[in-house]
């Protein structure tokens, strides 16, 4: 399992960036992909999780602000961001838990950071 998360960067407060994470290796199609974060001293969270179905689910605080998406022909699922504040900084890690074929467990990618700030 491979998944390679970019798309990070510098952003003012209110302003967008789109996420992008690759995935091989494993059945992506009907895999559910899920975003997480983790801020300075802070736990890792969920932020939005996209089933191989379509359906998603959004974290409280970015509902509204975010969108979580997937293209299955390019093993490929997106996180549209806008609106973004301060609290929204953070390193961001794309995730997929028990892929097809592959141990239980949660896999990683190496994570992409999102700074907002003026």
């Amino acid at each position: 399992v491979q998944l390679q998360a970019s798309g990070g960067g510098l952003v003012q407060p209110g302003g967008s960036l789109r996420l992008s994470c690759a995935a091989s290796g494993f059945i992506f199609s009907i895999s559910t992909m899920t975003w997480y974060r983790q801020a300075p001293g802070k736990q890792r969270e969920l932020v939005a999780g996209i089933t191989g179905g379509g359906s998603t689910t959004y974290a409280d605080s970015v509902k509204g602000r975010f969108t979580i998406s997937r293209f299955n022909r390019e093993n490929a699922v997106y996180l549209q961001m806008n609106s973004l504040k301060p609290d929204d900084t953070a390193v961001y890690y794309c995730n997929t838990k028990n892929p097809p074929g592959w141990a239980r467990g949660n896999y990683w990618g190496q994570g992409t950071l999102v700074t907002v700030s003026s």
